[in-house]
């Protein structure tokens, strides 16, 4: 069985990853399982070039096929913010809950029509053998007035997909990982995996 490792070493990542490659064959591991693993400097201005630096990076270093993963959530109303920072938009350190409170205080007393969103993906598989191959999916919504749902991670209690009546973190996770940024993706990534292998 061929092993791809997620570059990543966020629980919620690597959970939605397995579901959705689970029945593909390969076995998937995460940056959870090598203890020893390099930390990436994320300078890209965009999602994709941060995933490709990470790719690149973890697959040269363990020999591997690996697939890493940016993304992140872009406000109109703040012209694209957080984008590339939403894991640190508080603060240097990864902090969910300060994040949304912090989106949440920026967004008090705009009207919905101003509140439009998309969540978007960068995706890279990288191979030490083989060019780096990138894809990208969006999944559009709007900001919430409050916190809603106790399911998924980061910024999906205050995020409502385009044609849902309830937040991301209200979705059960089956129906998050059909609609996501991820999941659009990763439907992408598996047309030219079999390819890349």
């Amino acid at each position: 069985m061929k092993e791809i490792i997620i570059a990543t070493k966020n629980k919620g990542k690597v959970n939605e990853f397995k579901e959705m490659l689970n029945g593909s064959g390969y076995q998937v591991t995460s940056l959870l399982d090598y203890p020893d693993s390099v930390d990436v400097e994320e300078s890209g201005v965009t999602f994709v070039e941060n995933a490709i630096l990470k790719a690149e990076a973890i697959s040269k270093h363990y020999r591997k096929i690996t697939i890493a993963d940016d993304s992140g959530l872009s406000i109109d109303y703040l012209n694209g913010a957080p984008g590339v920072f939403s894991a640190r938009y508080a603060g240097e350190e990864k902090n969910d809950a300060a994040n949304l409170s912090k989106v949440l205080t920026e967004l008090k007393g705009v009207p919905e029509a101003k509140r439009s969103a998309r969540f978007h993906c960068a995706l890279a598989i990288a191979s030490p053998e083989k060019e780096t191959f990138t894809v990208e999916g969006i999944c559009e919504g709007m900001i919430t007035e409050k916190m809603e749902g106790e399911n998924g991670f980061g910024y999906d209690p205050i995020f409502k997909p385009r044609g849902r009546e309830v937040t991301m973190a209200q979705l059960p996770k089956e129906e998050k990982n059909t609609i996501s940024h991820r999941a659009d993706a990763l439907k992408k990534l598996e047309k030219g995996i079999a390819q890349y292998f």
